[in-house]
């Protein structure tokens, strides 16, 4: 019997053990959308990429909102007004995710919190039956990340990572050229983010909580400490409590490419030097200047990062090269090119950018929903997964000044300093899931 769509979204299961998936594991087949037949998603954190990942959602005439939750009253009531504007409903508003998660009528949660909330929420909307859409980087921490994999694979609902740039045409495009051999044996690959919009963050005197704001719920597991509007909204990113800095924001982004591109995983070995160059007497804790270099045996990575400067290789701000014998392949988020090596190839002109990387990467999630096709997601959580642990191993490199080697096996390294920066210390009552 055919099944209808409805039953589908609160029953399509990814296989839990292994890490290929079979088309026909997934054969429930496919039915059409009604107007009566909606995917409900409901939004955790309203700012910034939160809000972003709902607006693109919305855009997909299938999608409603049926709740929103965020600690900060003023977001729920800026983003009830904007879901009005957009849908003319008003989703239920929530404080706590736990209490949104008890409804039955939610078929996925967008995680657009700050990254040490991912992991909890993450595996909480597992077991409460959802599908998540969760933002990058998937964990704050080694041992986070392995547990949401192990969550996804065990509870067997579909996840996608928003790692967007996998659903965009022209980086497709720049892979497969890369794929081709054209430019010869790779040998070297840089991935780079010079941010000069962003500047130092002035210290400023803790100060009483906003109106209308829960922060110890904001701070969930993150270590107790007075209110400081430096660590709220977005300059959270800038503390390790919270987040890895730029190497997990936009590291994770441009460092995906590359481990896509060559294949990759999981380097040997990894070591990194920075610090806070720009502003040293600021208040950000995470380096303002760092690069790190990954060794994969047969090539290596290099990850730059600076903040205060925008003028980066290949005079791109951000982007990704690959150099082979032959030329070398740039790549950003507006077009790719190739660069011959003396008259070794052919150049390729500047490859420009087409479509809306984000609203392609939710239609691929909603395209896999629909059709129960969890082996076409472009980023599952294997791949949110392996770049978090490489973005991971590059700032534990950099806080331990060491240069670290990775037991893949063991998921440790060979340094006592390095595995005490594998598993957070969570407080508040809040504990590790176990997985």
């Amino acid at each position: 019997m055919k099944a209808d769509r409805r039953s589908f979204i609160r029953t399509a299961a990814v296989a839990a053990a292994g890490t290929i998936i079979t088309p026909e594991v997934f054969s429930i087949g496919k039915s059409g959308i009604s107007p009566a037949d909606k995917i409900r998603v409901a939004l955790i954190g309203g700012n910034s990429m939160g809000w972003n990942d709902l607006d693109s959602f919305l855009k997909n005439k299938e999608v409603e909102c049926v709740a929103l939750c965020d600690v900060d009253r003023n977001v729920l009531n800026k983003r009830t007004d904007d879901v009005v504007k957009l849908r003319g409903t008003k989703p239920r508003l929530y404080v706590d995710y736990r209490k949104m998660l008890e409804s039955k009528d939610i078929d996925v949660v967008i995680i657009g919190t700050p990254d040490h909330w991912h992991c909890l929420m993450l595996v909480d909307s597992l077991e409460s039956g959802k599908h998540v859409y969760v933002e990058k980087p998937i964990g704050n921490s080694i041992a986070e990340i392995n547990i949401m994999q192990k969550a996804v694979r065990k509870h067997g609902k579909m996840v996608q990572v928003g790692q967007w740039q996998r659903s965009q045409p022209h980086f497709v495009d720049a892979i497969n050229f890369l794929r081709s051999g054209k430019l010869g044996r790779i040998r070297v690959c840089k991935a780079w983010s010079f941010v000069d919009w962003k500047g130092a963050v002035p210290k400023v005197p803790d100060s009483p909580v906003p109106e209308g704001v829960d922060y110890d719920r904001w701070l969930g597991p993150a270590p107790k400490r007075p209110f400081n509007k430096n660590r709220f909204h977005f300059t959270w990113r800038w503390y390790w409590e919270y987040a890895g800095g730029l190497m997990t924001d936009w590291g994770v982004h441009l460092i995906d490419y590359i481990l896509y591109g060559m294949n990759r995983a999981v380097p040997k070995s990894v070591m990194a030097v920075g610090g806070k160059y720009a502003f040293p007497d600021d208040d950000m804790v995470t380096p303002d200047t760092m690069t790190a270099v990954y060794d994969f045996n047969d090539f290596m990575m290099i990850w730059e990062h600076t903040i205060g400067i925008g003028l980066g290789n290949w005079k791109r701000p951000h982007g990704m090269a690959y150099t082979g014998e032959n030329g070398t392949l740039v790549l950003d988020r507006q077009g790719w090119e190739v660069f011959p090596d003396k008259n070794r190839m052919e150049a390729v002109p500047l490859q420009k950018n087409v479509g809306v990387g984000l609203d392609l990467h939710v239609r691929n999630f909603l395209d896999c929903l629909q059709n129960n096709t969890p082996q076409k997601l472009n980023a599952g959580i294997d791949i949110g997964r392996n770049v978090a642990l490489v973005a991971q191993m590059g700032n534990i490199a950099f806080r331990t000044g060491e240069k670290v080697y990775w037991n893949d096996a063991k998921q440790q390294f060979d340094s006592a300093a390095a595995n005490k920066l594998i598993t957070p210390v969570y407080n508040n009552g809040y504990t590790l899931p176990r997985y």
